[in-house]
């Protein structure tokens, strides 16, 4: 039986000289990359809830140019080996040839691009190269790859239907044989025809022909959009990867002189050493995708009944945010407090630095340090990042041993991993500083069968994974309140980032996509109370060091908020935005100018931009987001990240 596109398309071929059916082929192409454009708003649509018709209209007409761009490059062996001046090209073999070429180029990029429909719920992005770098250190990618093909079938049927009409338009799409009488002029015209077809290509994949024409680059969609997140409908996946690749190195900072930027803002801290050190053992978890609206703080309908009578005897923040999006920006934040602005700062060139963190700073003063986390050893490259942090033991996977507790995916099941994990501190010798990630509330958002009806969940499929987890959560600390390490112990709980899945319009904001819990729990309750300020994940290190009191100089981009006097601030990047949070306002900044200024506090939607009148509001926040991107930048270039180069050593 015939489709229905079979039917509608019988009856019309195009048939063409070698160059006018190569002309008909790509713009085939770049009609079905303008059709993954409306697939990837309409699968991500409330991520976009102000959009209007005239405004995606232009979104889709400024995407063309960074279409034709991905098309040239995955398709220019394509033209090449079609316009080669021999007859050969006409023979039946050699079409079919290019015909499988065609199909499976364009079908890769398609399905690139497909991808990002579901991927870009994680990230908030379109996806760059460093994808590569993140997920070579998964054993289990091919389990990983299934579940997403499984679960995300929907995606998976788009991109085979964009297949169909690929396959079917472009067959009938034939070309002719030599048209012109003279063998000598059908040669000249072929030959001639080629430094054109090269020109075109050029130009198409910079962009234009003006000599001063620089390659499009990520930057250039900007020029379409009045909201940063639209730039993520102009752009095309194919086109991000390929624009990223060996674009991972930093560049200098230069807003201010060397003295002017350290007056500014200086990630220096100098603590004081009169008061005396108090060695408590420190114990940080990272949860897994924890929004902060998980929480009956936020929800009155909460999934986190633990961790919600664990806040009433700790400290907590009104207004805390992640410094990134990927488990990968939330680890060195927490530990090391450096924020991702951009690149993942253990994805790039920069990784190999020296660092401060918990875990080295603590060895000073004779910590046993300790990482754990229930994924196949070296997952996500935190192995690897852990030990340049100074961790001296790593706990993964294998060091469980028992892979009846792997949940099939991403590693142990949270209350597994987690009984362990008490174990395993109740044998080190104290004081020790320990950091647990958990795994269980990720997609495919799975728990245990032996806890099938245990839990009620809500309408998002993420919301057993984390009751599932405040319940491991539960029994952990029902375990180790026992053990004689307990009450002389710092707890930090937090997450990586916030949650694909999102239930309240809210958490689809700007400010939002980062709110995440950092709570401060010590057990003899000398740590309580709901701080209305804002407090970051890169604030954890110092914070942390600033209770115990430590009194070595450290680089630390956060503040110690138990500290007096530093000005608390938050920031994070997402769509090639810088953003900062100060008192009641965001200030987001594009690297060279102030775009965007809202008073986040009373318009939780941001529908207003104040920035026209509020100048003088906004320069203050403006010259120390700067200052911190100065620092931040250089010192990560020139292996600044210690006291080391300041002290001469």
């Amino acid at each position: 039986m015939k489709t229905t596109l079979q039917r509608l398309t019988e009856g019309y071929t195009f048939r063409g000289n070698i160059f006018t059916a190569l002309v008909q082929q790509l713009l085939l192409v770049l009609m079905l990359l303008s059709l993954c454009r409306i697939g990837f708003f309409l699968f991500n649509i409330n991520f976009f809830p102000r959009m209007t018709f005239g405004h995606f209209t232009r979104l889709m007409w400024g995407g063309v140019r960074f279409d034709i761009v991905a098309l040239l490059y995955f398709n220019i062996l394509y033209i090449f080996l079609s316009i080669i001046p021999f007859d050969w090209r006409f023979h039946k073999g050699y079409r079919l040839v290019l015909r499988w070429l065609f199909y499976i180029t364009n079908g890769s990029m398609l399905a690139i691009n497909v991808c990002d429909f579901i991927y870009y719920k994680f990230t908030l992005r379109r996806t760059t190269a460093d994808v590569f770098r993140q997920f070579r250190n998964e054993a289990n990618i091919d389990v990983l790859w299934i579940r997403f093909l499984i679960d995300y079938w929907y995606a998976l049927a788009f991109w085979i239907l964009l297949m169909v009409v690929l396959v079917l338009v472009y067959r009938r799409i034939t070309v002719s044989g030599p048209q012109l009488k003279s063998r000598l002029s059908y040669y000249l015209f072929t030959i001639s025809a080629i430094p054109l077809t090269a020109i075109l290509v050029w130009a198409g994949i910079r962009g234009g022909f003006r000599h001063s024409t620089r390659p499009i680059t990520l930057s250039n969609a900007g020029e379409y959009v009045k909201d940063p997140k639209d730039i993520n409908i102009v752009l095309n996946t194919p086109f991000s990867i390929l624009r990223t690749i060996g674009k991972t190195n930093m560049e200098e900072a230069t807003y201010y002189t060397a003295e002017e930027v350290e007056k500014i803002y200086s990630p220096l801290h100098r603590p004081a050493d009169s008061l005396e050190f108090r060695p408590d053992n420190v114990v940080v978890i990272v949860l897994e995708s924890f929004s902060k609206e998980f929480f009956g703080a936020v929800n009155r309908d909460g999934y986190t009944p633990f961790l919600d009578s664990l806040i009433r005897h700790s400290l907590t923040y009104e207004y805390s945010f992640a410094n990134g999006r990927k488990s990968i920006d939330g680890l060195p934040s927490v530990i090391s407090s450096i924020p991702s602005l951009g690149i993942p700062y253990f994805l790039s060139p920069y990784s190999g630095n020296k660092i401060n963190s918990l875990p080295s700073l603590l060895k000073q003063k004779r910590y046993h340090t300790s990482f754990f986390h229930g994924a196949p050893n070296g997952s996500m490259g935190f192995e690897a990042f852990m030990n340049m942090a100074g961790s001296d033991h790593y706990f993964g996977m294998s060091e469980y041993n028992n892979d009846d507790d792997f949940d099939g995916v991403w590693g142990i099941w949270d209350d597994k991993f987690l009984d362990f994990y008490a174990d395993k501190l109740n044998s080190f010798p104290q004081p020790f500083m320990s950091s647990f990630f958990s795994v269980s509330s990720h997609h495919p958002f799975a728990i245990p069968d032996e806890y099938a009806g245990k839990f009620n969940g809500g309408p998002l499929v993420i919301h057993k994974c984390i009751e599932y987890t405040d319940y491991s959560l539960r029994k952990f600390f029902q375990k180790a309140s026992s053990m004689p390490w307990f009450n002389n112990t710092l707890f930090v709980i937090t997450a990586d980032h916030t949650s694909s899945e999102i239930e309240f319009p809210e958490g689809r904001t700007d400010w939002g996509f980062y709110s995440v819990p950092i709570i401060f729990y010590k057990p003899d309750n000398s740590l309580a109370g709901k701080r209305k300020e804002i407090l970051q994940q890169i604030d954890i290190m110092p914070t942390v060091l600033g209770y115990l009191n430590f009194d070595s100089p450290y680089v630390a981009f956060g503040r110690d908020a138990s500290g007096p006097g530093e000005k608390p601030f938050a920031l994070n990047y997402k769509d090639n935005v810088y953003q900062y949070f100060e008192g009641d306002y965001l200030l987001q900044f594009d690297g060279a100018a102030a775009v965007a200024f809202y008073n986040f506090k009373t318009d939780r939607f941001l529908k207003k931009n104040i920035i026209s009148g509020n100048r003088s509001l906004a320069a203050p926040m403006e010259e120390r987001l700067k200052g911190i991107i100065q620092q931040y930048n250089n010192r990560i270039i020139h292996d600044n990240l210690t006291t080391g180069k300041e002290q001469g050593l």
